[in-house]
Order: structure tokens, then sequence, then C-alpha cells
């Protein structure tokens, strides 16, 4: 290896010569030498697949605290420390005002406290610790906030904690994939521009499964680079591992990347075909093992003994994974839900599909920030490797994060289905790979006047669309997209001519650059770590940046929505309300671009009373399971207020019955269940529509005395689509209502189920 000077900034690059081998001497291109984006790598004996001494070895062993401050031999001496900032700026960023959401998805926080009380609650993923019905998604996001909950107990920040070190693992993950390949600078390049994605930080504090599932994407890529590197089997192995428990998650979403990352390791690992294929073949045997166990329990589980698979239809898990949570999504024909999507580039009840559905009004500011750029960063990488060899990391790199980026991007512009602006945090730190390894790349290659002008058109592009969401919240910061178009347009003038300048300007021009592309984000992550998010549907930054086209949708993408207009909308469009979930100040929870104070409840008169519901939702009255009563009932997204006298009413006797209560639709159930720490029977899961129970094993529970109240209002009620088996909630409110004591607790109205009133 040599060190050439860079005559035009002064700092030196290192470059790879003919002799070189090893994973460093991949990046050669035809024709002579080429640079290396990473630290050097050991040179290897003929036939090696690995380094036969790690590198350092033979230097006298350094103290553990020197070691994890000064990082790797081979890395420049800032880079650790720089790391180890990143990490911790992560933490206290997405730490701050955490309480401040409350128990933020009461649908997933009721799950997550029922799984702290009963371990076959915890495996299931139950609703209640009575084990009644199960939330629609595999539990393994549920797990490590349930553990936390039985060790600190029930608090905001128990529940919510374990999504922040899952975010700030991201981070590190991200980094250490590109600080191997390329530098240091890409690693926490990109691992800033993911902390500071708007929706990345709204999600890594939230406790929906996305956040676990953006951790295991990241540790998948990370794990085919590495078998791309030197074609160890073990990495491939690991990857299926990391896939398995991204689907037990959030099942079908996590098979999105495989495709191009299969094709990618099939095309480009460092080994013969044969053993490329039997690789691939023990990664998928390792992805059935991971993700399978837990389906072939439940499955093979006497349905008698188990909750109700909640979301499905015929209380079968496989039947949600490939029908509601799989298809469905895609085609817009979701059994059970509130109505299908609008697919071919038209207007949905799910928002506008189309190739730019990432840019529009209701996605863009999510997370479109540097999209444009890392597709111009992207096209760039592969271009300038367009000449290596097949095994070429460097290239292969571009391609995993890529792939993955075009593969996840692809699905989620054209899906007809259920799809709401929250679900954009898995290109998070794809985007981030790409822009890390891609300004990184050109900066190196600044010498030649195309890579100056596509590191300046990066910039460019990010400026300019960074101003254009800026403005679509014209009155949010209106200095700030000037700022940044003027900023971002100055820089990328200086990268133009970024040769002929001295090294303090060229590093001036780049760094300018970087602020000016990461400023609009980070002003939307700040806003949205200020601001404390509940409810079913949550959107990143300032009040008003995401407009929703069509209905929101159910707990993490699970169920309902509005078809049109929100509910309770007061003068200025800001939802009140205090309730159980937190602190009285609130969250952007509820209908995107209004703010929500409380835990997502509403004042005055919801659902179908007082005509505030617009658009709404099939269903009876109030009292006959239609969309929430006032006050005291919950609606199909954001959950009741319950007052101190509902639940001393409820938890009154509450150990000589299996279920303190029952009400329509998880969100009501939950909220009730999160203030008393009591079960509460979610009665056809999310929004209602669920058979579970039937008519008749509801009459059964109430003769063998098992539950002691109805509450009355909550989820859809009547169900969709004329389905006989969505009305049981239905005909279980109007039973209950004709033949029980009514029970008023201020605006809340229960039934007493051990007092008939008939004897029907």
């Amino acid at each position: 290896m040599t060190t050439q000077p860079d005559t035009s900034t002064g700092t030196g690059r290192t470059t790879s010569r003919a002799g070189d081998a090893g994973p460093a001497a991949d990046a050669r291109f035809a024709g002579g030498p080429a640079p290396v984006w990473g630290p050097p790598a050991p040179t290897l004996p003929p036939g090696a697949d690995h380094p036969a001494v790690a590198p350092g070895a033979g230097e006298p062993a350094r103290p553990l605290p020197r070691r994890v401050w000064r990082g790797r031999p081979e890395d420049p001496r800032w880079a650790r420390p720089a790391f180890l900032a990143l990490l911790l700026a992560t933490t206290v960023l997405y730490l701050y005002g955490l309480s401040a959401s409350g128990y933020a998805n009461s649908f997933y926080s009721a799950a997550v406290q029922a799984g702290s009380q009963s371990w076959k609650a915890f495996f299931f993923g139950s609703l209640d610790s009575a084990n009644a019905i199960t939330v629609d998604k595999p539990p393994a996001s549920l797990w490590p906030m349930a553990l936390s909950v039985r060790i600190f107990g029930l608090s905001s920040w128990a529940i919510l904690v374990p999504e922040v070190l899952m975010g700030v693992a991201t981070v590190g993950v991200l980094y250490a994939a590109l600080r191997r390949r390329f530098s240091p600078a890409a690693g926490l390049i990109a691992g800033a521009v993911l902390a500071l994605t708007p929706v990345a930080a709204l999600m890594f504090r939230f406790n929906n499964p996305d956040a676990m599932l953006a951790l295991l994407m990241t540790v998948t890529v990370y794990c085919v680079i590495r078998g791309l590197e030197d074609g160890r089997t073990k990495w491939l192995v690991w990857a299926g591992v990391a896939v398995g428990f991204a689907f037990l998650a959030k099942t079908l979403q996590a098979f999105l990347i495989l495709p191009p990352l299969a094709v990618l390791y099939a095309v480009c690992a460092p080994v013969s075909l044969r053993k490329r294929f039997a690789q691939i073949g023990l990664s998928a045997g390792a992805m059935i093992v991971a993700g399978g166990w837990w389906v072939a329990i439940v499955e093979l589980w006497p349905a008698s003994s188990r909750p109700y698979i909640g979301g499905s239809q015929n209380n079968s898990f496989l039947e949600l994974t490939f029908g509601y949570n799989g298809l469905g999504r895609i085609n817009g024909d979701e059994t059970g839900s509130v109505g299908g999507g609008g697919g071919g580039g038209g207007t949905g009840q799910w928002g506008e599909t189309g190739w730019n559905r990432m840019f529009n009004s209701e996605i863009g500011s999510q997370i479109s920030w540097l999209l444009p750029a890392a597709l111009i960063l992207l096209v760039a990488g592969i271009v300038l490797t367009r000449k290596a060899k097949r095994t070429d990391l460097t290239r292969g790199s571009f391609l995993a994060w890529g792939g993955a980026l075009l593969m996840t991007t692809l699905v989620f512009s054209y899906m007809a289905g259920i799809f709401h602006q929250y679900y954009t945090v898995a290109l998070a730190p794809y985007i981030a790979a790409v822009v890390g390894m891609g300004a990184t790349v050109l900066w190196e290659e600044r010498g030649k006047v195309w890579a100056s002008l596509t590191l300046a058109g990066a910039v460019t592009a990010s400026a300019a669309w960074g101003y254009v969401l800026l403005n679509r919240t014209s009155d949010y910061l209106p200095w700030l997209k000037w700022l940044v178009l003027v900023g971002g347009l100055t820089g990328a003038l200086g990268l133009i001519f970024v040769t002929r300048l001295g090294r303090s300007l060229a590093l001036t021009a780049a760094g300018l650059s970087f602020v000016a592309a990461i400023a609009g984000p980070t002003a939307y992550t700040l806003s949205t770590v200020d601001t404390g998010h509940s409810g079913s549907i949550v959107t990143a930054g300032p009040s008003g940046a995401s407009t929703m086209g069509g209905p929101g949708g159910g707990g993490g993408g699970m169920r309902g929505g509005f078809p049109g207009g929100g509910q309770n909308q007061q003068g200025n469009g800001t939802q009140q309300g205090g309730g159980t979930g937190g602190p009285p100040t609130g969250g952007t929870g509820g209908f995107p671009g209004r703010n929500q104070q409380g835990n997502g409840n509403t004042q005055g008169n919801g659902g179908t009373q007082g005509g505030n519901q617009q658009g709404g939702l099939p269903g009876g009255a109030a009292g006959e399971g239609g969309m929430g009563g006032g006050g005291g009932a919950g609606g199909l997204l954001n959950g009741a207020d319950v007052s101190s006298a509902a639940k001393t009413l409820l938890s009154k006797n509450a150990g000589d019955y299996t279920w303190a209560a029952a009400a329509v639709g998880s969100q009501n159930s939950a909220s009730y269940q999160l203030a008393t720490g009591k079960p509460v029977m979610a009665i056809g899961g999310f929004n209602g529509t669920d058979p579970s129970p039937t008519l008749a094993q509801f009459k059964k529970y109430v003769t063998d005395g098992k539950i002691h109240y109805f509450i009355s209002g909550g989820g859809m009620g009547g169900g969709t689509g004329g389905s006989a088996s969505a009305s049981a909630s239905s005909r279980i409110s109007s039973w209950v209502t004709a033949n029980f004591k009514k029970v008023t607790v201020g605006s809340a109205t229960f039934y007493d189920l051990t007092q008939p009133t008939t004897s029907g």
C-alpha cells in the first residue's frame, strides 16, 4: 500500500496496488490503481478466505477502557470517540421528554401489561392477562417491553426505553457496516442521517413493531455484506435468523428486501456458484426456524386453550399472515378491515398510490428529505464501480443497501391496502447508508469533474427538496427554508470547484452542504421529540406537516380508520383530553396535521353523537357498539378517558372475575385495563370486527360469572361489508343493553352483567 498526497486539499488518500490482496483489493477498477474507502485489509495467504492473523496480533494487549475509547488500530484516532459521541447524542435525543407520550399506542401497551402479568399472554401476545384475544401481529416486538415492565413496573419509560435502545442499536449497526467497508466518516454520516430522520425519531420512541423491524432489517443487510466480504456461511445463516425474528415482529414486511439480497449474493459472493446456492438454502432454513417455531406452536396449540388470533376471521395465524397482513396489504382486499385502497396511481381510502407516493403531502416530510440525494448517489456509486470485478465489495454494498431501498420504496408506493406514514421508518436506514457511502466515495473522487458535479447535484437536490417540504408548513420556522436553499446552493457551488479550493475552503463547502441537507429533517426531528405522541396514527414533525388523503388506520398499521375527516375537531383542529396515558401535554397522535393532547382521548361528543364525526364508519349508536360514546367511551383509534370514579367501579371486587369488564374494540378496552391493572376483554379485536367472542360464547361467560361489567361504546360496531361474522360485537352490545342494568359514572356508561333486568 502507498499513500499519495492529495494536492488539492493537502490530505492523504490510500490507494491499492496490483499486489494487494483481500477484501480491500476488491475496490480495484480495471486499468490501474483505485481508491479504497476503508481501512486496509491484511494480506491473505494463497487460498485463504479470511485473515490468518487478526489485525493487531502481536501488539501488546491494551486495557479494555483504552480499546473501547481508541477503537481499532487502523482507524483514525478521532473515529471511535466520534462514534461514541454519536451514540450518546442519539440516546439523549431519543430519551428527551419520553414520558410525554404516556402509554403511546395503548393497544400495544395493554398487551405489554398483560405479558408482564402472564407468561401465557407474553408468549401469545394477548391483549389481556386472561388471554381472550391477541394483537393482530406476532408478539416479538412486545417481548422486550413486557420484560422491561415485569422488571421495572408499568410506566411510560418502562414501555418506551426498549424502543429507544433499538434506535440507538440501529445507528450502531449502520455505522459498523459502513466503517468496515468505507470509512468512519461514512459511518458517522449515515448514523447522523438516520438519527435525525423525523420518522425514525418518532418510531424509535413509540411502541409499535416498526422499531424492532427497522433494527433487524439493518442487521440483515449488514450480515449479507459480511457474507459478500469473505463468503463465510455463518453470515448468511445470521441474516436468515434476523429475517426470521423480523417476521415475528411484523410478519411479511420482513420479506420485502429478500429478493434483491438473494440475487445479489447469488451473483456476487466470492465462492463457487454451487456453494452460493447452498448458503442461500441454509439461510432460508435458518429464517424458517427462527420465525417458524412460534407459528408452529400456535397452529398446533388447541384453539380452546389459547387466545383467539386477533385480526383473523378463522382464528388462524396463517390466515392472518397471508391474508390481512399479507396479500391484503398489496391488493387492498383485507377481510375485517374498514376498507381497501386504491391502486394504479389512484386515490384510495389509504391515500394516493403511485411512483411519487413517498414525496406527496402525506408521506414526504416523514422520510423523503434525502431520498432524491440517495437515488443520485446510488446511481453514481454503481457507475463508479461498473468496471469492477464480480466480487467487488464496494459495488456489492451499494447494491445491497440500494436494492433494499428500491424494493421497499416500490412496494410502499403501490400497495393498495392499509398504509400509514410511519411505515416509512423502514426506509430510513437504507437512505442513510446510501447517503453515507455515496458522499464519501464521491468526495474521494472529487478530482474528477463528473464526481464533483454529481456530488454538487445531490446537494442541490437535497436543498431544493428541503425547501419544498419546509414550504408546505410555511408558518413553521419560515426562515429555515431560505437558509436550507441558499446554504445548499452555496455549498454545491463550492463542491463544483472543490479542487481549486484550499483545504479549509473545501472542508467548509462540504460542511455547509451537509448542514444544509440535514437542517430541515433536524428541525422536524426536534419538533417530534419535543411533542408527546399517542393513539393509533402518529406522524412526525410540526402540526400540519403531514396531511392524510384517506382514512387513518388502527394501531401499528393494524386496523381501522375514518373515511375522511377527524373525530371531535374543535376550532383549530386541536383535540384535548387528559386520560390515563400520561401528562397533559400531548402529541400528534389522532389525525395527521393536528395536535393532540393527552393520551389521544377526546372531549365532547364522540362517535356518532353530536355530528362531529365526518364521514364516519358504520355502526350503531354509542350504546350499541358504535364509534364510541361521550366522554368515557373510546373510539376506534384512541382510547377512553377513564375517570377515577370509573376506575374505582371496575376495580371493586375485580379479583372475583376473570375479566373486570368487556368492551367493543381494543383501544377502548386497553384504556380501562391500563387504568385499573385488571384484564378487560376486547370484543372483536382492534375495531370490533373479529368474530370473537360470538354471542353464544359471551352469554356463557356471563352465565359463568366471568365478566363483571360491559363498557358502552367503542370500536366500529357493525363492521363492514355486511359480514355476519363481523357484526358479532353489535349483537353482543344489543343483547347487553336490552338485558342488564345500566350504571352511569360521569359521562361513561356501563352495564352490570351480574344484574339482569329481564330473564333473557
